[in-house]
C-alpha cells in the first residue's frame, strides 16, 4: 500500500487547501473541531478531515506536520475517522504563549476523551506515526521523524474491517491558520507484535 494523493476523499473539504506530491496545505476555519461530549457537554463534528480507505490490517503511516497556531485549541494532526461517533486522532493542541498540548482523543461510542502532555509553546512541527495491528491502534511522536515515542495504545470498536485515515486541521475558536502536512507514507507496521506477557486463555 502507497500513500496516493489520488486516493485521499473530504470528508467536509476547507474553504482553502492546496493538494500536491509530498505537500498539502489547509487553512482553517473559526469555529471547527472533533470533539463527542465527554466533560464539557457538547458536540462538534464540523473539521474537515483528509483520508483514504484501506481494509490492510497490518501498516503504519507516517506524516510530518508544520503550524503558526496561535488561538487557543488551534491544532492539526493525524485522524482516523470512521463517523462522528467513532473516530481517534493526535496533534498539539494551542494553549497560550508558554505552552501547548501534546495529545491525542480517542470516541469509541460517542464519547471521547483527551490524554495530553504539556509542551513548549515555541514548537511549530511535529512527526506523527499511526499503526494499525487489526482493531488496535498505537499512536507515536517525533521531533525528528527518526526516534517516534508511544503516545497512545487504543482499540476501536468499530475498527477491526475497512478504515479510513489521514489528516485534518482545524480552529475551535475564532481564528485561522495554515497546517502543512508533508513526508507523507505508508509501509510495513512499525509496531512489533508484543514480546512479554502471554494473552490470557479463552
Amino acid at each position: 500500500m502507497n500513500f496516493d494523493i489520488n486516493k485521499l476523499r473530504w470528508t467536509r473539504e476547507p474553504a482553502k487547501f492546496s493538494i500536491s506530491d509530498g505537500r498539502i496545505e489547509i487553512v482553517t476555519k473559526p469555529h471547527t473541531d472533533l470533539w463527542q461530549r465527554t466533560y464539557y457537554h457538547f458536540r462538534n463534528d464540523n473539521a474537515p478531515v483528509l483520508q483514504m480507505e484501506t481494509d490492510e490490517k497490518f501498516f503504519s503511516f507516517t506524516v510530518k506536520t508544520e503550524f503558526d497556531t496561535k488561538n487557543r485549541f488551534d491544532q492539526c494532526g493525524i485522524v482516523m475517522y470512521l463517523d462522528g461517533e467513532n473516530w481517534l486522532k493526535a496533534s498539539i493542541e494551542y494553549e497560550n504563549n508558554k505552552f501547548q498540548h501534546l495529545g491525542s482523543v480517542v470516541t469509541n461510542g460517542g464519547y471521547s476523551d483527551w490524554a495530553t502532555t504539556e509542551i513548549d509553546a515555541n514548537i511549530k512541527s511535529m512527526w506523527y506515526r499511526f499503526s494499525r495491528r487489526e482493531s488496535n491502534y498505537l499512536i507515536e511522536c517525533s521531533k525528528d521523524g527518526n526516534t517516534f515515542k508511544q503516545m497512545r495504545i487504543c482499540h476501536m470498536h468499530r475498527g477491526g474491517d475497512s478504515i479510513r485515515f489521514g489528516i485534518y486541521a482545524c480552529s475551535p475558536e475564532d481564528s485561522s491558520f495554515k497546517a502543512v502536512f508533508t513526508d507523507m507514507e505508508i509501509g510495513e507496521c512499525k509496531w512489533l507484535k508484543h514480546d512479554g506477557q502471554q494473552p490470557d486463555e479463552e
